[in-house]
């Protein structure tokens, strides 16, 4: 989760009896929870209602579809009539091939794949992958989950909104699912809009609320038209805990209640943290609809099992977008990371014409890092905005140390004396009793009449990281004790650890920086007066005082990508081989995030009970991107999920707010003092540009058979696509490079190569001219330089790419398409290994 908490793939090795399943003795008997895909094609390949685009080449396994798995006369895609009898044709393969041996299948996939999960031992799912029925038997995996001013940040008040009616009809009629921790329903960030304009459920969308004791009745609304959870793969395990984790929609974590709010959360609600005002939140789509399926959960993240069920039911549901703050935790193994239920699972959403984002993962700032595969989903990095809240002490000497804290300050003019802990303890405690006294955690531990009035210094470790200690307990003993303020500094073992500023209900600031610690430390040590012979300290001679953190602060330099969005290239496969495709896609706001939190979350402690918490993270740049597509979505209905990614893209700004290039941090430890400018490895086409991407004027459209002719393109690819699809490939020679995505990336460039784009012109008529600047060691030619293209016309372009050097190094630059009626369209390029002459060592 945002608070990292790093899921390890699970697989039970003995549940003793549960559920009438007894473990057996032996490694080849060990049960655990497999995914079984079946060769027939699954529902949402058939129904026309879904928006699926035709598959003019490709045809089904001969005799596989027979009559038993086609859907019968008029039933609908949410008829419960077809998914009874998919449920017990799966059970009836299930019985045929473990005859009365004991197994517990936990689902029946209906819609966007053709399968089951399934609780068995190893033998058992050797049995099944032999059945002629079977397709795919892959051992399930782990995975792990991945505003109030960022809607000024991107121009929404003055721009996106303003086009499309106000913030009160931004993404009317659009349906987020989103695949995450829950929501808590009582939020008002998802309340019934009060306002006169009716509000409807969008007659697409056929989801229920599940009614639980934790999610009674009138739960959802208007605006949350949807609530479910997935939790049967945790629950065979015997890790799932009802007391914390919640069997229902419910939110205990708070990181679903968090990313739904800033893609969809009402407009005008306040931020009222530790009792301070940090202004009004709105999501971005603040008029969308919110859909929950819940399927990650605090105490161990989350299954894939039961996040293909959750996308399962979400594009039965009729979603229109699917927001998926979550990432795989390992690398998917086989010939290419595609090859896997969850994205295959969402390729299917994609032919039924749902956009699917992802967040690209935490792991950077390391290449090859990205966590969000395909090219068929959109993945969205991290980047900070232009807001920070900076706190600071000043201290006796004069020295001015940075700091953070959402914290009030000290008097003004008035400096108060600094008391550490460690020497301000009991005539009962010694450091020995307690080595974690100096942590604050405990006020009988420490004297009061020498902390009174003053700021106590608490020393801030990894116990702070891992919850073990709290900011919220040691304000708790600062205020038993009377002490004027708290002054936290960083323990030196505290490496690489970037703070979220924090709130707090009286003065106080954390000096996050080890260095700066030291010299905090150094000054108060020189600062004691102790007694000539006993060595006892006399006075306390340090002072200070702490400006406070309310107030935000704005910078020129925002958008930069943070150090912890993950980077391309994308890997193709478990050997890290380069794919040519081009991810993260684009960043957005991740950093310092205002969010609706839930009122029983518990992933970050410092907000337990409030009603909002400030988070970073990828899983908070995915919504605010699924939120926009919203409002793309309500403006061009009929936009497939590729168009609506091109609008995104090729819209991306490239430059900060102070004109400069967008910078990228490279490092964990002092981030800021190691950035340089940002390449699409690290920040995609750009940073999302809100009001530019509802007036593309050109748009690169990609369908299903063009994603199905790259997939059949990869080498020995050919059962793995009939095993998740059911379709048979033909001849294909396509790959990435070849597919009309708004990107162009050669992974290995053999003296010349040449690709073509499509675009369609969305807007009125208009003459564009091309231009470009070639990657470092790379000829670029565009043909046509010029071309004029009417509404709802299509023009190729002739890319012709050479190399002019030897190079394993990656280079990177752009095509741009300049409207003369202002429409420019960015078209970033990547090329890493070149080879001028023809190179057949490889």
């Amino acid at each position: 989760m945002e608070s990292v908490y790093w899921v390890h793939l699970m697989v039970v090795l003995c549940l003793g009896t549960f559920m009438g399943i007894v473990c057996q003795d032996g490694a080849d008997e060990v049960t655990a929870v497999y995914i079984v895909t079946l060769k027939q094609t699954a529902i949402s390949h058939y129904y026309g209602e879904l928006r699926k685009e035709t598959n003019v080449f490709r045809h089904v396994v001969p005799g596989k579809l027979d009559r038993l798995h086609r859907p019968r006369g008029n039933i609908s895609r949410s008829d419960p009539r077809y998914n009874s009898y998919i449920s017990r044709v799966h059970d009836s393969l299930l019985r045929r091939a473990l005859r009365g041996e004991q197994y517990l299948k936990l689902y029946s996939y209906h819609y966007l794949i053709n399968g089951f999960a399934v609780f068995v031992t190893s033998q058992q799912a050797e049995k099944l992958a032999r059945r002629r029925e079977v397709a795919n038997v892959v051992l399930d995996f782990s995975v792990r989950t991945a505003t109030t001013h960022t809607p000024q940040f991107l121009g929404l008040p003055q721009g996106a909104w303003v086009q499309e009616g106000g913030y009160d009809s931004a993404g009317e009629g659009i349906v987020i699912g989103f695949i995450d921790t829950g929501i808590d329903p009582t939020h008002p960030s998802f309340a019934v809009d009060r306002s006169e304009v009716a509000y409807p459920v969008p007659a697409h969308f056929s989801g229920i609320c599940e009614v639980t004791p934790d999610f009674p009745s009138g739960s959802c609304n208007r605006k949350l038209v949807g609530a479910r959870h997935f939790a049967a793969s945790a629950i065979i395990r015997g890790i799932f805990n009802a007391s914390q984790d919640y069997a229902s929609p419910f939110d205990g974590d708070g990181h679903g209640t968090h990313t739904a709010s800033i893609a969809a959360g009402n407009h005008g609600i306040p931020v009222v943290v530790a009792g301070h005002h940090f202004g009004n939140a709105s999501g971005m789509a603040p008029r969308a609809h919110i859909a929950v399926y819940k399927a990650l959960y605090k105490s161990f993240g989350g299954f894939a099992a039961d996040v293909v069920a959750a996308i399962d039911q979400a594009a039965q549901d009729g979603v229109d977008i699917v927001s998926l703050s979550i990432t795989p935790n390992r690398r998917p193994p086989g010939i290419a990371t595609f090859f896997n239920p969850i994205d295959m699972a969402l390729l299917s959403a994609v032919k039924a014409g749902i956009f699917v984002v992802q967040a690209a993962g935490n792991t950077g700032p390391s290449p090859k890092s990205v966590s969000s595969f395909s090219p068929w989903i959109f993945t969205v990095g991290a980047a900070a905005h232009d807001r920070v809240y900076s706190n600071s002490i000043v201290l006796g000497n004069n020295v001015t140390i940075p700091g953070v804290g959402l914290a009030p300050g000290t008097h003004r003019g008035r400096m108060y004396t600094l008391v550490s802990a460690l020497h301000a303890l009991n005539n009962n405690t010694t450091v020995a009793n307690d080595m974690y006294v100096g942590e604050c955690q405990d006020s009988s531990s420490l004297n009061e009449d020498l902390v009174q009035g003053n700021l106590l210094i608490c020393s801030y470790s990894i116990r702070f990281v891992l919850g073990l200690s709290t900011i919220k307990q040691a304000l708790q003993t600062a205020k038993n004790l009377s002490a004027a303020g708290v002054v936290f500094y960083m323990d030196p073992f505290v490496i690489g650890f970037q703070l979220n500023p924090i709130p707090m209900n009286m003065p106080g600031i954390i000096i996050s920086s080890p260095d700066d610690s030291k010299i905090f430390m150094q000054y108060y040590n020189r600062s004691l007066e102790r007694h000539g012979s006993t060595k006892e300290i006399v006075k306390f001679g340090a002072a200070a005082s702490i400006s406070g953190g309310l107030k935000p602060n704005y910078s020129n330099s925002a958008p930069k990508v943070m150090y912890y969005s993950a980077r391309g290239p994308d890997p193709e496969d478990s050997f890290l081989d380069d794919a040519d495709i081009m991810k993260p896609n684009l960043v957005a706001p991740g950093n310092f995030i205002w969010a609706a939190w839930s009122s029983l979350g518990t992933d970050s402690i410092e907000f337990l009970g409030e009603n909002f918490a400030m988070m970073s993270g990828t899983s908070m740049a995915a919504p605010h991107v699924s939120g926009l597509a919203a409002l793309i979505k309500q403006k061009f209905p009929k936009f497939s999920p590729s168009a609506i990614g091109s609008a995104l893209s090729t819209t991306a700004s490239l430059y900060n707010r102070n004109g400069g290039p967008i910078m990228a941090q490279r490092a964990y430890a002092n981030p800021d003092l190691n950035q340089s400018p940002a390449t699409p490895f690290d920040m995609g086409s750009g940073f999302v540009n809100a009001t530019a991407a509802l007036d593309p004027g050109l748009i690169f459209d990609a369908s299903y058979d063009d994603y199905m002719s790259f997939l059949c393109g990869i080498n020995g690819s050919a059962p793995m696509v009939l095993n998740y699809t059911g379709e048979m490939c033909g001849v294909s020679t396509m790959n990435g490079t070849d597919i009309n995505l708004p990107s162009i990336t050669i992974a290995r460039l053999e003296q010349t190569r040449t690709v073509q784009r499509r675009v369609t012109n969305v807007d009125s008529n208009e003459t564009y001219i091309v231009g470009w600047s070639a990657p470092y060691g790379v000829s670029v030619n565009v043909v046509p330089t010029h071309f004029f293209i009417a509404c709802g016309e299509t023009q190729t372009l002739t890319v012709t790419l050479s190399a002019t050097m030897n190079s394993p190094a990656a280079s990177f630059g752009r095509i741009g398409l300049f409207g003369k009626g202002g429409h420019i369209v960015n078209i970033p390029v990547a090329v890493i290994f070149k080879a001028k002459y023809n190179n057949t060592n490889r």
